[in-house]
Parts: C-alpha cells; sequence; structure tokens
C-alpha cells in the first residue's frame, strides 16, 4: 500500500458542481425535491467527479465536496449550536453576480454568536466518505475546515451565556472534531485535509493592522492557531495528515496576499500535518524562499495551476518553478496541485467543467515529466 504522504499529485478538494446539480439543489431549497431524490442526484454527481479525477490520472481522489453548500459545511452543517441564518444555494448564485474576477475580495471580519453548546448532530464527512470510498478505485481522501477557523470567530460578547471563555469554546471545537476524524479513521479514511485560510491572514498587513485593533496580538493568535490543530489531529496515528492554506478563492477572487516569510519557520515546524498544500500560483504569495524552514520526512504540495482563471498554464513553465523550489526544499519532498478548490462554495469559480478538466490532467502530466511515474 503506497504511502499517501509522498504522493506527487494533490488536488484541493472542491470541483464545479454540474448544472444539473446546482438545479436540484435549487429545487431541494424550494421544497419541490425531496431529501432521497437530492442524494441520488448527489450521488451521480459524486460517481461523475471521481471518474474525471481517476481519468486525469490524480493519486488521491475528493467526492468534490458534491453535498456541501460551501467547503464550511464539513463542521458548519454538522454542528448545531451556531446563531446566524444558513445560507442556500440561491444566495451563493445571488453573491456570484458581484464577482470581479482576480480581485481581491472585501467582506467585513464575520463573528459568529453561539445560542447553545456546540454538538455534533450529523456527521456529513463520514457520510461523505463512505460513500465516495465505496465508488473509487483509488483512494478517496476528505476535507475539513480545521477547527481554527471557528476559534477566530468565536464572539465573546454574545456568547457568554453559553461560554464562559472562549477556551471553553475552544474545548468543544477541538472535542467534535477529534470525534469526526475518530470516526473517518474508523471508517478507513488514510488521508484527511484541514481547509485553514485563516493562516494567511498572519502574512496579510490589512488582516494584520484589523487583529491589532481589536486587540489581538498576531504572534499569539498564531501560536494559539497551531495549537488547536494539533489538539485536533494528536494521538491518530496511520493517517496522512494535510493543511491546505487558502489565500481566498470565491467566485475567482481573493481574500488575502503576502509571503510566507513571517510564519513559515514556526508554520512549518510546529504544526504536526504531513502535507502543506501551499498557494504559488501568484505572485502575491511571494517567493519559494520560505520553504527551507521545511523539515525533512514533509511534503509541500505546490499550488501552481490557478482555479481562477481559464489560462491554461505552461508546462514548461511549471518545470521551471518546480525547478526554482527546489533550491531550497528538496525534489523528493514536493508535490503539485491546483492553488485552491474549483468551487469554494455552490457557485463555483468563473472557468469552465472543460477548463477544469484540463487543469487536472496537466497536474498529473507535469509532475509524471518532473518525477517520473505517478500512480498508485
Amino acid at each position: 500500500m503506497k504511502d499517501l504522504t509522498k504522493i506527487r499529485t494533490d488536488a484541493v478538494g472542491s470541483l464545479l458542481r454540474p448544472a444539473y446539480l446546482k438545479q436540484a439543489r435549487m429545487g431541494f431549497d424550494a421544497g419541490s425535491v425531496s431529501v432521497p431524490e437530492l442524494k441520488l442526484i448527489e450521488d451521480r454527481a459524486v460517481r461523475e467527479a471521481v471518474l474525471l479525477q481517476e481519468q486525469a490520472g490524480l493519486e488521491i481522489v475528493t467526492d468534490g465536496e458534491f453535498r456541501r453548500l460551501n467547503f464550511e459545511e464539513s463542521f458548519g452543517t454538522s454542528v448545531s449550536g451556531f446563531g446566524g441564518i444558513r445560507a442556500d444555494t440561491k444566495f451563493y448564485e445571488e453573491r456570484a453576480k458581484n464577482a470581479r474576477p482576480l480581485q481581491r475580495e472585501e467582506i467585513p471580519e464575520v463573528r459568529r454568536s453561539i445560542l447553545d453548546r456546540l454538538r455534533l448532530v450529523r456527521n456529513l464527512p463520514l457520510e461523505e466518505f463512505l460513500f465516495v470510498s465505496r465508488v473509487a478505485q483509488k483512494p478517496a481522501k476528505v476535507t475539513l475546515i480545521n477547527a481554527d477557523h471557528y476559534r477566530q470567530r468565536f464572539d465573546d460578547g454574545r456568547s457568554g451565556s453559553v461560554y464562559s471563555s472562549a477556551d471553553e469554546f475552544i474545548a468543544d471545537l477541538v472535542r467534535i472534531e477529534r470525534e469526526i476524524v475518530a470516526s473517518l479513521v474508523k471508517a478507513g479514511c488514510r488521508y484527511l485535509q484541514f481547509d485553514a485560510p485563516r493562516y494567511a491572514a498572519y502574512v496579510d498587513a490589512g488582516s494584520v493592522q484589523s487583529m491589532r485593533q481589536m486587540g489581538k496580538d498576531p504572534v499569539v493568535e498564531l501560536n494559539r492557531s497551531i495549537c488547536v490543530d494539533n489538539d485536533v489531529v494528536r494521538g491518530f496515528n496511520g493517517l496522512t495528515l494535510g493543511i491546505h492554506v487558502c489565500r481566498g478563492n470565491r467566485n475567482s477572487m481573493w481574500l488575502r496576499e503576502g509571503g510566507y516569510d513571517v510564519i513559515a519557520e514556526k508554520l512549518f515546524s510546529e504544526l504536526a500535518h504531513d502535507r502543506f498544500l501551499l498557494e504559488y500560483d501568484s505572485p502575491r504569495t511571494g517567493s519559494f524562499e520560505p520553504l527551507r524552514f521545511v523539515p525533512k520526512g514533509k511534503v509541500v504540495v505546490l499550488g501552481l495551476i490557478s482555479t481562477k482563471s481559464p489560462q491554461l498554464e505552461k508546462i514548461d513553465e511549471l518545470k521551471r518553478r518546480i525547478d526554482e523550489a527546489s533550491k531550497y526544499i528538496p525534489l523528493e519532498q514536493l508535490a503539485i496541485s491546483p492553488q485552491c478548490g474549483f468551487s469554494t462554495n455552490v457557485g463555483g469559480n468563473l472557468i469552465s467543467e472543460d477548463d477544469q478538466k484540463k487543469k487536472l490532467a496537466l497536474v498529473v502530466e507535469t509532475a509524471r515529466q518532473v518525477w517520473g511515474a505517478v500512480g498508485l
């Protein structure tokens, strides 16, 4: 059985939702499509997503996150206690109309009130894995939002009647996410990827300034982020752990910029994860020099292929960039993937399904030309 830590090809997780799946989900939201009917349509879409990835030659596949409205629903849909209104398909479709491709997305800091103690009421990631692992010929991985993402959304002022402190809230976050992880391990999952968009805030000047204006010390916050994410995965053996440092990806827009330099040494040396899926598709991400801090035995998955633009990257340029990265980290500790998912929410990035197919194939062909044969 091949070590999934060392695979050369990867994909961050989400895929463009087919039109028939979007239509079914809108029908479900409107009450004209039942739960069993929606599940059958989702099953069909997942089978097609798996086939797409396997035919492209990827060594690991996902279900495309087709049972979610957005990437956060690995936790948000499974856990009760949060305040706020749950968005539907129409909400995301309306937001997509205002998208400015390849421009910075300006969104306010979102804080979540807590109405009750957090409880796991549905294990969506387990449901996803049980199906995709049955229909896939290749190993399937599961993507989860990292616990620290919700930790930083805790609203002390509106949640004090439920949790007396942020630490008490964090303990429940970690407990629930560990419960989800344990269930996936028991079901045979060998690769878990945590989506961690908050780490990019520590390299973005505007986000750092916002933290300080809120009375937060970015250094203290970064240390807490690492501790929370490590607490979730502590003690799980024989499991490949990936973490994706996202910089914003909604409807082909981006949210944060800045090189990894200021967090690299601490992030790479202290996080317990095996694979760092890093966005490197734009000058906004800085140089490869921070990769010199990656310890031996860890792998960096270079997100060189953009999911935001239909323009297909040139393979010679991708090979040149991998060669450049190898000046700071050995080639055997590198892999390649798209920079992020193709569809952070149900609306998707502003590219076509044919563009997506070509970009997945490009991931595999580049890996073959750089590292030789890939596959399991």
